[in-house]
């Protein structure tokens, strides 16, 4: 746990100083985010190719799993559904895991919803989760990768 701890310190620091994700000293798989009581455990997508494929193909994402995007940098990011049958939503992250805004997505939805500013992750749940769970931008998450 201690190590956690501090590789997910290390992420917070080493990313806004232009550290790529696959620099960070981190396994890929599987991530616990954790907000407050809630948790899910998260796929981890990293790589382009992860993070373009996504939660693409899926027939459903079980209650309590998503995907959580590990972008290389701070930036506004945009995320879409091409290729996703379930309805999503997205909580964008700053580089201090703070929730900056969360967006619906819809299935098959080629529109880009993005970040309302700058952010290092985001986080892909089940449609409703955030809603049912009280969680909105504001909210601090903390990440252990496994």
């Amino acid at each position: 746990m201690k190590l956690s701890r501090t590789l997910v310190a290390m992420c917070a620091y080493l990313a806004p100083c232009g550290v790529s994700a696959a620099q960070m000293p981190v396994e890929p798989n599987p991530a616990l985010v954790i907000f407050g009581s809630d948790t899910i455990r998260a796929e981890v997508a990293r790589s382009p190719d992860q993070r373009q494929r996504g939660l693409m193909f899926r027939d459903a994402v079980p209650e309590g799993t998503g995907m959580l995007f590990i972008f290389d940098r701070p930036d506004v990011q945009g995320i879409w559904m091409k290729d996703t049958y379930v309805p999503l939503d997205v909580a964008f992250l700053d580089a201090s895991f703070r929730v900056v805004n969360i967006e619906s997505l819809e299935p098959l939805d080629l529109t880009v919803k993005n970040s309302a500013r700058a952010v290092l992750f985001a986080l892909e749940v089940r449609q409703g989760w955030f809603a049912d769970n009280e969680i909105g931008p504001g909210a601090q998450a903390h990440i252990q990768f496994r």
